[in-house]
């Protein structure tokens, strides 16, 4: 088959990863991209093994009627047997163009859960609740990666019938232990062996609450005042005076490292001990919660979408917007650390197991292809 996708960018984030993840291990069909926006971070990964790439550099503050049709004549120029779209702007965007040109198997994908009525941009609410209108008439399926997206979806009016839950794969060849080998972070940061190191990964947005995370470490019990975080992504550098401000308001200067964009992850989630994921909400599968825990990297995680259903007993599962109970978890995991390391190593071990048993990059793409190849009557 030929599959095209479209995806409104190749940034990084977590569907642009599950896409090149998917193109890499689909060996049987011919995949094309085509980014609504730039190539960002993984249009030369794509490229560089083999997949072509077309970025329409789009702007949707001026998306006109003439983008619309370059977007219409490039997807006429390959005529796809099937159109898989990610996010949302491009499920109505790439949707609409491939069903004007007769496209019969358009698949829709949703990387998110419950957007915030009060931190959601507008038109990303508009842009989600004219999704569910045309979700009647658009797509073949609607692919959602968690289960807890499928139901908040289908409760604003996403067409029931249509949706299948495909959860993300993860490369565990790329993701694997080596906690023995490196300790380069620690000496980049003069972080002592001695001293619990804390990791997050994502980019600097509101639904991902670092306020959360900073309040939690000035809570820390007394004998772990010696934690170091380390929060590494977008915009989560010094320049980012919002983020400094409230490091400084909780004196937490000396340590809280501010790493900004790394291109190293596997070698990061080696590098801490536990991984802590804080959002209040938004998130549906988070991929860090499986690269951590394919590298042996237990996770402290706030119950956001599948979060809980991606950690299960190897973990510790919180509310949201609850600083106290992000603080408690994280102590009683550390304290498991330094007490328990029999324990500890047993954790590590069953990490790496629950995402092999479960979330395979294997698993997943089986999935899109059974669903890609099924007949349309």
């Amino acid at each position: 088959m030929r599959v095209l996708h479209i995806i409104s960018g190749l940034g990084n984030g977590g569907a642009e990863a599950v896409l090149f993840n998917l193109c890499q291990s689909d060996k049987q069909n011919n995949h094309i991209v085509i980014s609504l926006l730039d190539e960002g971070k993984y249009g030369s990964l794509l490229k560089e093994i083999g997949i072509e790439v077309y970025p329409l550099n789009f702007s949707y503050k001026r998306l006109n009627f003439f983008a619309f049709l370059r977007l219409i004549k490039l997807i006429r120029q390959i005529m796809p047997d099937v159109v898989q779209t990610w996010m949302i702007h491009s499920n109505i965007i790439g949707g609409l163009a491939a069903k004007l040109i007769g496209i019969k198997k358009i698949f829709w994908g949703i990387h998110q859960t419950t957007l915030s009525n009060n931190k959601t941009k507008p038109m990303s609410l508009l842009i989600t609740k004219i999704n569910a209108f045309f979700s009647n008439i658009i797509p073949t399926k609607i692919i959602y990666c968690a289960e807890k997206s499928r139901k908040d979806q289908e409760a604003i009016g996403f067409k029931k019938t249509k949706g299948e839950v495909i959860q993300n794969g993860y490369n565990i060849e790329n993701f694997r232990p080596k906690k023995s080998i490196d300790q380069s972070l620690r000496i980049e940061l003069g972080i002592s062996n001695n001293s619990p190191l804390l990791g997050y990964v994502g980019r600097y947005h509101p639904m991902k609450d670092l306020g959360n995370l900073i309040k939690s470490l000035a809570l820390l019990n007394q004998n772990l005042k010696n934690v170091h975080a380390v929060l590494v992504g977008s915009n989560i550098d010094q320049n980012n005076k919002e983020l400094v401000n409230l490091i400084d308001e909780y004196k937490l200067n000396h340590r809280v490292h501010l790493v900004g964009e790394r291109n190293d992850i596997p070698l990061f989630m080696n590098s801490i001990d536990l991984l802590v994921l804080c959002s209040s909400y938004g998130e549906a599968f988070p991929n860090v919660l499986n690269e951590a825990m394919s590298c042996g990297t237990p996770c402290v995680t706030t119950n956001i979408g599948d979060s809980a259903l991606i950690v299960g007993n190897t973990g510790w599962v919180i509310p949201p917007n609850d600083s106290n109970a992000l603080a408690k978890a994280i102590n009683k995991a550390l304290e498991e650390k330094q007490s328990n390391q029999k324990l500890w190593t047993q954790r590590e071990k069953d990490c790496r197991h629950r995402v092999i048993n479960n979330f395979s990059l294997e698993m997943m793409t089986k999935k899109y292809l059974k669903l890609w190849a099924t007949e349309i009557n």
